[in-house]
């Protein structure tokens, strides 16, 4: 019999309205299998049992007053949060001293959309510091591994939210993703990540990192869970300026199982030097499994990727800078006592930021400065838009994109530590949809020993239906999403 905490979010909602579980029985099998497995994987950074159990408790309530009634896919659903990503009442570190103690007094709009559906929030997951990192290795509170190899990282920043749920931790999770935050862990732990467009999905209460490329999007087992996610949170939201105003299609609708007449493309850009040979004989496969289905591949060309890499370490640092500029200990978080004020802030500022952070406000702040603006910052943002064309030219041709995610596998915890660039170039492959703010889903499709391999489909603006729809076909016809790490 599967252990509750493996199943499906669409498993677990058929047992749910069958009577077969309770919310509570399914949210004390997660809280039980947390801490078994917690002490190995350490993907949480705050755990909310007595709230979760009370979450649980609401929604049972209400399916007994009204079995039959329609009601949300996610009632009773234990999920959890990123930490980057407010929640009212429960801690929000943001994987930083500067933030240990914040409790924010407001909920994020994702957030607030997860409880109206019902959901069940098990707690925070851990990232790296402001989700600045490709490897969760820059949390100033603790280093999740990959439920797969403990002594590997589970991919970042998101490295928490996709540990979970390889490690069975939680149904669902958010994760947020500014430059492959959601895809790249997902990609390295063997879930599903989706990083919707710019746009799909409300910013109002995710602590801003890179204003231009962030976005929330959900990580689970299944292309078919994350569309049940996205559901729930997509939409425009008046709070969120930059929050589109586009019509949220059924997502559930779109899963026919069925790709024939899709053309994707396949960038020769995106297979790149150095990639892991393992890693593009998966990703090619799992291309050529699609077109034994009936879609029709095609090879383009998307020849301004080189340059997404320096693009986007102008871009996304400059506007990491003036985001991070709020926190100056005065008016929430850490603060550093001193007579003087400018000591004191820079007291906080050393104390309470990372090195990784440090280093990325110099950088975004050397770009903004006067005489450097117009060569380093205007110049990137000029690039920037060849890179959107490039994708607006492609989609032209085909109806999707398909790549690989990452260059290489799990990589060794502290293979990259003391190498910022090495650690810059595992996103590669991911950057480039953050700067034209097109969406993306990774799936599983293949091993390289113990260690997963992601597909990447990427899709036109606001066609986040196409990607799940693909990539729940491909899920139909193979069972990597369904293998599970072994953990004690």
């Amino acid at each position: 019999m599967t252990e509750l905490y493996q199943l499906t979010i669409a498993e677990a909602r058929d047992m749910l309205d069958q009577g077969a579980i309770t919310s509570t029985e399914l949210t004390q099998a997660l809280l039980e299998r947390i801490t078994a497995t917690e002490p190995q994987v350490a993907a949480y950074l705050t755990i909310d049992a007595d709230g979760a159990l009370a979450q649980a408790q609401a929604a049972d309530t209400a399916h007994k007053n009204a079995p039959n009634s329609d009601h949300s896919p996610l009632r009773g659903i234990p999920l959890a949060i990123k930490d980057v990503i407010s929640t009212m009442g429960v801690r929000t570190t943001c994987g930083s001293r500067i933030l240990e103690q914040y409790i924010p007094p407001y909920d994020a709009t994702a957030t607030s959309r997860l409880k109206t559906a019902g959901a069940v929030l098990l707690g925070k997951l851990n990232c790296d510091e402001f989700a600045m990192g490709s490897s969760t290795e820059n949390s100033a509170f603790q280093q999740t591994h990959n439920p797969w190899d403990l002594s590997r990282v589970p991919g970042g920043s998101s490295g928490g939210s996709a540990a979970a749920v390889a490690a069975g931790q939680a149904l669902g999770t958010l994760g947020t993703d500014t430059g492959g935050s959601i895809r790249q862990p997902a990609a390295l732990c063997g879930v599903t990540g989706l990083k919707p467009t710019y746009g799909r999905v409300s910013r109002y209460g995710l602590v801003a990192f890179g204003s231009s490329l962030d976005q929330i999007g959900p990580l689970a087992r299944t292309a078919r869970d994350c569309a049940l996610i996205l559901q729930a949170i997509a939409g425009h939201d008046p709070y969120d300026g930059t929050s589109a105003s586009q019509a949220v299609p059924d997502y559930r609708a779109a899963l026919t199982g069925d790709v024939r007449g899709l053309k994707i493309g396949v960038p020769r850009e995106f297979f790149v030097d150095g990639m892991h040979p393992s890693v593009e004989t998966a990703v090619r496969e799992a291309i050529a499994a699609l077109q034994a289905q009936g879609a029709d591949v095609v090879e383009i060309s998307l020849p301004h990727t080189k340059y997404a890499l320096p693009v986007y370490y102008i871009i996304a640092p400059a506007e990491a800078s003036a985001n991070l500029a709020r926190f100056d200990g005065v008016r929430f978080g850490l603060r550093v006592p001193d007579q003087d004020y400018r000591a004191e802030l820079e007291h906080t500022r050393g104390q309470g930021f990372g090195p990784e952070v440090r280093r990325r406000i110099m950088l975004g702040t050397y770009a903004l400065s006067a005489g450097y603006y117009d060569a380093y910052y205007k110049r990137a943002q000029q690039v920037r838009t060849l890179i959107r064309r490039d994708y607006q030219h492609a989609f032209e041709q085909v109806d999707l994109i398909a790549a690989p995610t990452s260059p290489t596998v799990a990589f060794p915890i502290g293979a990259h530590t003391d190498d910022p660039l090495a650690m810059y170039l595992e996103d590669v492959c991911t950057l480039p949809v953050n700067l034209a703010g097109v969406p993306g889903l990774v799936v599983p499709c293949g091993f390289d020993g113990a260690l997963p391999i992601g597909l990447q489909l990427i899709g036109r603006p606001f066609d986040e239906a196409t990607l799940l729809r693909v990539g729940d076909a491909y899920q139909r016809i193979t069972d990597w999403h369904s293998r599970r790490p072994m953990l004690a």
